[in-house]
């Protein structure tokens, strides 16, 4: 990459790589947190590699998740009718980021207020997604998230 290119989220926390590893090690976790491992009781093996799938794409890596799995739709129907709330919300991303931290990530301050955006905005997106009721666009593109996103308001 040439000196003055901005590097992506991707590839700046170190690729596919580094967020397998992450999602492993976090998913991990959450098999054992009392919040959150009945939500996750019966999750498939593949899920850690697919959320680093997700995120890899959503970061501005490779779009392997839209072309392997269905895009932003399928990520939506994984959460229809879950019964998500905040506490779980809250709880999820806090730990993310802690895991992050144990594996030594990148933490300066400008790729972890892109990171903590994004995870707040996409968690609270579950969240609404999870509620009886939501429904899935089959046309709804892929996030991307970059070093100063922000979004307009939600509407369904």
């Amino acid at each position: 990459m040439p000196d003055n290119e901005v590097p992506t989220l991707y590839q700046w926390l170190g690729g596919i790589d580094a967020l397998e590893r992450l999602t492993n090690r976090f998913y991990e976790r959450v098999r054992t947190d009392a919040l959150l491992g009945p939500v996750f009781a019966h999750m498939d093996a593949a899920h850690p590699r697919h959320v680093a799938a997700f995120l890899a794409e959503v970061l501005g890596g490779p779009s392997l998740y839209s072309s392997q799995h269905g895009g932003h739709p399928h990520m939506i129907r994984q959460h229809l009718n879950r019964h998500l709330d905040q506490a779980r919300r809250r709880r999820w991303v806090a730990l993310l980021l802690e895991t992050a931290d144990d594996l030594g990530m990148p933490d300066d301050p400008e790729f972890r207020s892109a990171l903590v955006g994004y995870l707040e905005w996409g968690s609270r997106l579950a969240v609404i997604n999870s509620q009886p009721g939501a429904t899935v666009d089959e046309d709804a593109p892929m996030p991307q998230w970059g070093w100063g996103e922000v979004k307009g308001p939600y509407v369904a």
